[in-house]
């Protein structure tokens, strides 16, 4: 049985292909990968003779140390936007005063935001109440009531 053999230009095909997976799934963990086929093609294409197991575990040791230095950076120096809470949209709603959609009884009701029913808890309160939501709780929201 023939051995595998893998040359440099088939790392290059690998790391294209994980660019191109980049593209579809964004959040800079196939570009890394990417790099690290890169530059293992390139260490292939200087010495031609390195084993396909070495050459897998270069190919594995340089994603984990890129991807581990990313997300290091991205630590260290986190991305700055003037729409801090684009994708947070219960932490919108902190601050924000609405009607009690039902009552709230026992400590759960509900309101009414937009076109969306939201969970809420908070201390019992008639469905005419106005209450500000004061923190989030996953899909629940904490209230007290508006006097």
């Amino acid at each position: 049985m023939a051995e595998l053999e893998i040359v440099f230009w088939n790392w290059w095909v690998l790391a294209l292909l994980l660019l191109v997976v980049e593209l579809l799934a964004p959040g800079f963990f196939f570009l890394w990968m990417a790099a690290s086929g890169f530059v293992t093609g390139c260490l292939l294409l200087l010495n031609p003779a390195v084993g396909i197991e070495l050459q897998v575990s270069i190919f594995s040791v340089l994603s984990v140390v890129f991807i581990t230095l990313w997300k290091l950076y991205g630590k260290k120096h986190p991305i700055v936007t003037d729409h801090p809470l684009l994708n947070k949209r219960g932490q919108q709603y902190i601050g924000r005063v609405f009607n009690l959609y039902q009552p709230i009884e026992n400590g759960e009701g509900k309101i009414k935001v937009d076109d969306s029913i939201w969970k809420v808890h908070g201390q019992d309160c008639d469905i005419n109440t106005r209450v500000k939501v004061i923190a989030v709780r996953g899909t629940v929201f904490d209230v007290e009531r508006v006097e």
